[in-house]
């Protein structure tokens, strides 16, 4: 579950059929200590009930508008109550989650969670769609990351499968294999970070992982391309000192477009 933090009141994500559900639990303690009543005193009125049945309609098939019809010509009167289990049971509304246990609460589609929030407090509201706002921009930029160090992944298979058809003899060890993937790795990173993967496991010892998850997305596309342009010249029977000075050159060129820098990484002799 992902959490944002709005005005100090820590509020809870959840994910329901890839669809993105806010606590209101979590949105009522910003206003009182009990929830469960803050949140009955909201479903109670008629205007919220107006819109809970407007969303259901809009976004559910299995919404009973018949049940539903019934809560509306209650709704403003003094005995009238409402509670989101009862919503839920007689209507089969999906717009509202309960879900028990330690992480438990109510939980609301983000659209009806931001009218619960601006009845809570419009300043409330507003600052809770800015950090929900920042939290997928957050979001879509690690998607964009991922995707790019799949890609590197890819292409590393198809860089090493050069590898395999014209640098590797036929019937070698098993370790003598393992020493020729690791040069051909460190020619990229050579070429791209300056340094081998021990060399750069040498300067960051308290670091888990190796050096290309600390890669930036920029480099990450830079290596993916260079992956790619790599096994070709390995095909074309380049030898490794020629490929590592062209694709040292390469990584210069592309980093500079990347990033729209001067200068850069200095070409290696």
């Amino acid at each position: 579950m992902a959490k944002i933090n709005v005005q100090q009141t820590a509020i809870t994500l959840l994910k329901v059929n890839e669809q993105d559900y806010i606590s209101l639990t979590d949105i009522a303690r910003h206003k009182s200590d009990d929830p469960t009543a803050v949140i009955g005193n909201w479903m109670r009125n008629r205007n919220t009930i107006e819109y809970l049945g407007v969303w259901e309609t809009l976004y559910n098939p299995g919404f009973k508008p018949l049940e539903f019809d019934g809560f509306r010509k209650e709704a403003g009167l003094n005995a009238f109550t409402l509670s989101p289990q009862k919503w839920i049971n007689t209507t089969g509304a999906i717009g509202i989650v309960s879900r028990s246990g330690r992480y438990g609460g109510t939980f609301a589609h983000r659209d009806i969670a931001f009218k619960f929030a601006s009845w809570i407090s419009v300043e409330f509201e507003l600052y809770l769609v800015k950090e929900f706002q920042r939290l997928k921009e957050q979001e879509q930029a690690q998607i964009g990351w991922n995707a790019k160090r799949e890609l590197s992944k890819i292409n590393y298979h198809i860089h090493t499968d050069a590898i395999k058809q014209n640098l590797i003899p036929q019937e070698i060890t098993p370790a003598q294999a393992s020493h020729i993937y690791a040069n051909e790795a460190d020619v990229l990173n050579m070429a791209l970070f300056g340094m081998t993967a021990l060399e750069w496991r040498d300067k960051h010892p308290d670091l888990k992982g190796n050096i290309r998850d600390y890669a930036s997305i920029n480099e990450l596309i830079c290596l993916s391309n260079m992956e790619s342009l790599n096994a070709v010249f390995i095909q074309d029977g380049i030898p490794q000192r020629e490929r590592l000075i062209r694709l040292n050159r390469i990584a210069i060129q592309q980093m500079q477009v990347l990033e729209d820098l001067t200068g850069g990484r200095k070409l290696l002799k």
